[in-house]
């Protein structure tokens, strides 16, 4: 491979996987058209390539996340159940629509979802005194210092709610983390820094299946996928660090300003501009 093609996927892996990490995001958004435009990729190849750079950035964060207490392993397995049923079903959905409608449909829920996280400020709620539910949890926010209790809220709907962003996830080839981020920190009441990294847990699961697929029928190039493994994982490590020293406002700041650019970005693959 040339050097300056495997220079290009390391950056690409390291800056998608940063971002993952901070904002529980997939990289999809960013290796998709990155990979077709810039690197010539297929829309297959390209998409083969971006789930294993999303498991390889999973891996990377959540070896930190897990460690630290900040992902929330019970309720990510348990949401993943429904998340991977609305997956199957808009995978049959996504044939029967235009991409230029679930386009449309998912800027508009990702830009609701960000003046969302804009204009509502965090509600968590403290558990009972004494109280140890399988929904009651804690961490230590290592910007602050502060240790923190939360117990989830509205978990039924939330399981609900993420067989929804299951459904628009598969019919939009866009990662869930856009959708399921905001659902935990409003709906469900995680602290940001929580839901952020629950959702970087949960993305490697559901990629990981998508990988396996693409490898099994042999579409993936591995070369491309390697230097972009390798990038993603190492990006994801330094994404850990800056999620743990930032503010919790301003990490719902900035994570509404990623969404906003992921709607502009979506819009604009709709409207076959890029």
């Amino acid at each position: 491979m040339d050097p300056v093609i495997l220079i290009g996927l390391l950056v690409m892996g390291a800056g998608a996987g940063l971002l993952g990490a901070v904002f529980g995001l997939g990289g999809g958004i960013i290796y998709v058209p990155l990979l077709m435009l810039l690197f010539g990729q297929s829309p297959n190849e390209a998409v083969a390539v971006s789930l294993i750079g999303i498991v390889a950035g999973s891996v990377g964060a959540s070896t930190v996340f897990v460690d630290k207490g900040l992902s929330n392993v019970r309720l990510d397995l348990l949401l993943e159940i429904t998340t991977a049923l609305g997956a199957i079903v808009g995978a049959v959905v996504a044939t029967l629509l235009e991409d230029w409608i679930l386009m449309v449909l998912f800027s508009i829920i990702v830009i609701y979802s960000a003046i969302r996280m804009v204009l509502n400020p965090e509600k968590t709620i403290k558990p009972a005194d004494g109280a140890e539910g399988p929904f009651a949890f804690e961490y230590t926010d290592p910007q602050k210092g502060e240790h923190i209790e939360y117990e989830v809220q509205n978990v039924k709907g939330g399981m609900a709610l993420c067989t929804a962003a299951g459904m628009i996830s598969s019919m939009t080839g866009v990662g869930g983390g856009a959708i399921k981020v905001p659902l935990m920190n409003i709906y469900m009441h995680i602290p940001i820094k929580a839901a952020s990294a629950t959702s970087s847990y949960m993305i490697g699961i559901t990629a990981f299946s998508g990988a396996i697929t693409y490898l099994l029928a042999g579409v993936v190039p591995l070369d491309y996928a390697a230097g972009v493994a390798i990038g993603a994982f190492l990006g994801s490590l330094a994404g850990t660090a800056i999620a743990r020293k930032l503010n919790a406002g301003h990490l719902k700041k900035y994570f509404s300003v990623v969404l906003f650019a992921m709607a502009i970005v979506v819009l604009l693959q709709a409207g076959g501009i890029i």
